[in-house]
């Protein structure tokens, strides 16, 4: 095979999403924006479902469309972006509860979809999406209906002795004072502050795939590249783009299938291994569009594939030797890789 092959193991994924479930007495919902974070939306959330999750989070109404019509009626689809112009029909269609987050949301819900569900976004100190303190009180007066859940989210959550926590906890507690409906606060870093941030509804995303900040969660996913070439290569010699890796040893050198535009960001090349096996091989040379080339001096026999993501070098890993985050990482995999599902 040409190409890599991402597995995701299915049962690792309601694994994660049971062990958070566990760890509150709040309904847990599950975040798939992204396409379920880059592993598909369609069968993350079957998965999900089929564990007994029943409200998911998408980014956009047509990502909520398409999951609507991957499992049909039943569970509760809401969209962080609200009612955007031009949603109306997208909303009506699928059952689709947006989050509005400020007063012209509010406006066009009311007038388009007047008894269609929805839910509130609150600003409690993110400054990024929700209603304003003074736009909240203001709104409550007039709102089209009774909301199905008001939340917020955390800007600090995966740091956990953060003051911008307790800030914005207190902040959220305030403007959903006598608020009866369905309040949520919590993330994945956020159900790991503690029960006070867990409110009715918590909605882990990164967790439920393997990254950070729960450690406890079980890998997901696996990348494998296949092997196209191996050469051997002669000290003072150079591999690929810039010169940059010389070989101060007779070396052999492995060409594997995967680069930048299968979301193995240039960055990755600063300290990532690939594994056969426990056995890690250094990267060397840059990233290319298509190709990485890795050590394999050490190795008594070069495999047909290498991984890149296993249980030696996790999501998080991976993306500290590329100096980002494992969201990056998982949200660039790319279209190329063959994806196999394993469990569920």
């Amino acid at each position: 095979m040409a190409t890599g092959t991402l597995t995701i193991d299915l049962d690792a994924l309601v694994a994660n999403w049971r062990a958070l479930d566990a760890k509150s007495r709040a309904e847990t919902g599950a975040c798939v924006k992204a396409d379920g974070y880059g592993l598909g939306a369609e069968q993350v959330s079957t998965a999900l479902a089929r564990a007994g999750c029943r409200t998911f989070f998408v980014a956009v109404a047509e990502e909520g469309a398409a999951l609507r019509k991957a499992f049909g009626d039943g569970p509760r689809i809401c969209v962080f972006g609200g009612h955007m112009e031009g949603d109306a029909g997208e909303i009506a269609a699928h059952d689709l509860i947006p989050m509005l987050n400020a007063p012209e949301q509010l406006s066009r819900h009311r007038d388009a979809l007047p008894d269609a569900p929805f839910g509130i976004q609150l600003d409690s100190g993110m400054n990024r999406l929700g209603l304003e303190p003074d736009d909240w009180r203001d709104a409550r007066e007039a709102l089209p209906g009774t909301p199905e859940m008001v939340i917020s989210h955390l800007a600090c959550a995966d740091e956990a002795s953060h003051v911008m926590n307790t800030v914005q906890l207190e902040a959220f507690r305030e403007m959903t004072l006598g608020v009866a409906e369905t309040r949520s606060l919590a993330a994945t870093g956020g159900i790991l502050l503690g029960e006070e941030y867990h409110f009715n509804l918590t909605r882990p995303g990164i967790g439920l795939y393997g990254g950070a900040p729960f450690t406890e969660a079980a890998p997901v996913v696996r990348l494998s590249l296949p092997v196209i070439q191996v050469r051997d290569v002669a000290v003072d010699e150079t591999v690929g783009y810039g010169n940059i890796w010389k070989a101060d040893r007779p070396s052999r050198i492995a060409t594997l299938s995967g680069g930048y535009a299968d979301g193995l960001i240039r960055a990755v090349g600063r300290d990532a291994s690939l594994y056969a096996g426990d056995r890690a091989c250094q990267l060397v040379g840059r990233v290319s569009m298509d190709l990485i080339t890795v050590d394999v001096t050490d190795l008594p026999e070069v495999p047909d594939a290498l991984d890149i993501l296993c249980h030696a070098q996790r999501v998080d890993d991976l993306a500290t030797s590329a100096g980002t985050i494992g969201y990056e990482i998982l949200t660039s995999l790319g279209a190329r890789y063959t994806r196999r599902y394993i469990g569920g």
